[in-house]
């Protein structure tokens, strides 16, 4: 017999009001999953995933499905209420994105980002902010790493920082020398592109915080950092904003052989 799923809860967010509201309008038309997925031209398994959450649906799927179920432009106004929306499970979703990600291109102005932070660095940043449950929260941080730099194939990583972020002493000389000769050999990977904005830059675009740009294999998507939290983006028009501002920012910041010789001083200090 045929797996019976419960439908999503539609309560919890625009995302799942969305699959919820497809997998009713599917079996309202009577449909099955194999002639749905032959409506947008994708698998059985795939309309599955859809319905449960698993995977988000394109604007061109939602196109077609409107034309089928006569609901005009219904789902593809769901689709952008979606992603304009706050969604509380946000984060999950977003570590979702990094781990299909064929490119990931990240600022950050005040600390080395996550990709390669060393264990304790990233215990450094956590006891700051954090007056119980460090613990659970860095051994999260570091399998999310881990499941990023164990995939068969590595993303892209091209990362911005401010040079700011090599003078602050996060932990205590040796810790921070670790994690220096961490970024400085990251530098020489072919996967990876590091580059320093000085303060002779001036101001630009990431003073409003760090953000990520996150290629797809059929989109991109854009993650912005805030105090106690942040914001996942999917809507095409804010991605490519996001994508103006990284360029914006690689235009003021040094060259990659100037960015390493620049941790190379740094580290001179710890010597």
């Amino acid at each position: 017999m045929p797996t019976v799923r419960d439908p999503l809860d539609p309560k919890i967010s625009m995302w799942h009001f969305l699959a919820f509201y497809l997998r009713f309008l599917r079996e309202k038309a009577g449909l099955s999953l194999t002639q749905c997925g032959a409506v947008i031209g994708v698998a059985r398994s795939t309309v599955s995933n859809i319905e449960a959450g698993r995977i988000r649906p394109h604007e061109d799927q939602l196109e077609k499905l409107d034309a089928k179920y006569g609901t005009g432009s219904l789902l593809r106004l769901l689709l952008w209420f979606a992603r304009m929306a706050h969604e509380p499970d946000w984060g999950r979703q977003l570590v979702k994105y990094e781990e299909q990600a064929n490119t990931i291109r990240s600022y950050h102005g005040q600390a080395i980002p996550r990709q390669l932070q060393i264990e304790d660095y990233v215990r450094a940043l956590v006891d700051v902010g954090t007056e119980e449950g460090a613990d659970e929260i860095v051994a999260r941080r570091l399998a999310r790493q881990k499941a990023l730099n164990d995939r068969e194939k590595q993303p892209f990583y091209w990362l911005i920082m401010d040079e700011a972020v090599l003078a602050s002493c996060v932990g205590g000389p040796e810790v921070m020398k670790a994690q220096l000769l961490h970024l400085r050999r990251a530098m020489d990977l072919p996967n990876i592109i590091i580059r320093f904005v000085p303060p002779s830059a001036g101001a630009h675009p990431g003073v409003d915080g760090p953000f990520q740009v996150i290629s797809l294999a059929t989109r991109d998507v854009a993650y912005a950092g805030a105090q106690n939290g942040g914001r996942l983006i999917e809507q095409p028009l804010e991605v490519r904003d996001m994508w103006t501002k990284f360029d914006r920012i690689g235009a003021k910041a040094l060259p990659e052989d100037d960015s390493r010789a620049l941790v190379e001083k740094y580290l001179e200090q710890y010597r």
